[in-house]
């Protein structure tokens, strides 16, 4: 009898330690990604919208014309390396973003940082990478280069739109400060004309031609609570507000001791309808969520395990470019 108890006892603290990890509703074990998982298909991502051009830097200023039909013209005099004039081949990354599905998959969302350092949606005219490198070397440039972007890829010329310069910071999170140099048209190097954008960049990296969401109802701060075992390292949390195409806000802070992220700065409308969408990493695929809430004052979103499906990166970027 003593030892069956003890079988007994054993079985039920090893039924106990495997309880205590994730499980969703078909007691299947659930194992978060890691951190390097989750960045991995990030990375990939953004890889798989590479596009990859080459001139010879005296052949002066070359226009070159992307997969969405952007015309960049960069002028290969007015590049360098390490302070001196670059001759020879010249290699170009260029990226290009023009809908919210992209814009999650490769973590690049549409949110500009405003005078007081607080951080809002701003709706695209596109967002941008460009990298001259040669070499292997990261080169400069003295001059502008210049962008010429079709407006019907977002809906159509929009004369509000300004420029933005992307910020990457230590984790690896994009955020927009809006470019404050006088440009043409004094639009900070960017105007609409007829059914283009123009713009004039200073420096290579990321670039956005953006606007701020303009809604005059109430704002309030909003959380969102995730499946166990997930937080800011191997999950992120995304906005899709209803009827934008163009922008995707983040929810960039996480509180370790309450398991909560949330938009802090009190920018989403009370009473806007959109889609909460959480995202991660599932054995080289998408672990996602998706659900649709109307914002009230100091809301909170739960998110449970679930409601997660598992999708690739072809099939989770038609489903958010599929939201209302």
């Amino acid at each position: 009898m003593k030892n069956l108890k003890h079988i007994l006892g054993t079985l039920l603290v090893t039924a106990l330690v495997f309880t205590s990890c994730t499980k969703n509703d078909n007691d299947d074990l659930v194992i978060p990604a890691t951190a390097e998982e989750f960045n991995a298909i990030k990375d990939q991502a953004l890889e798989n919208i590479t596009q990859n051009f080459q001139f010879n830097a005296e052949d002066g200023s070359t226009t070159f014309t992307s997969e969405n039909g952007v015309e960049i013209t960069i002028n290969g005099s007015c590049l360098t390396k390490n302070g001196n004039a670059v001759t020879g081949v010249v290699d170009i990354e260029f990226v290009e973003i023009f809908n919210k599905g992209t814009m999650l998959t490769t973590n690049k969302p549409t949110m500009g940082i405003l005078p007081n350092g607080d951080k809002a949606l701003l709706i695209s005219g596109g967002e941008f990478f460009v990298e001259a490198t040669q070499n292997g070397v990261t080169l400069d440039t003295s001059c502008d280069f210049q962008l010429i972007i079709p407006a019907a890829l977002t809906g159509g010329p929009d004369n509000d739109m300004i420029l933005w310069d992307g910020i990457i910071d230590e984790d690896g999170n994009l955020a927009w400060a809006e470019n404050k140099r006088d440009g043409a048209n004094g639009q900070g190097g960017v105007f609409a004309e007829g059914n283009n954008y123009y713009a004039f960049i200073g420096g290579f990296g990321w670039s956005n031609v953006d606007r701020f969401y303009n809604d005059p109802r109430p704002k309030t701060t909003i959380l969102v609570d995730v499946p166990e075992g997930y937080n800011n390292t191997n999950s992120s949390v995304f906005l899709s507000y209803d009827g934008e195409d163009t922008g995707l806000a983040n929810l960039d802070t996480y509180d370790p001791v309450t398991g909560l992220f949330s938009e802090h700065y009190g920018q989403i409308p009370i009473g806007l309808e959109c889609h909460v969408i959480f995202i991660s990493e599932d054995g080289g695929d998408w672990k996602y969520a998706i659900k649709a809430a109307t914002i009230v004052e100091n809301g909170i979103i739960t998110i449970n395990e679930n409601e997660t499906s598992v999708v690739t990166e072809a099939q989770l970027t038609t489903i958010i470019n599929g939201l209302p």
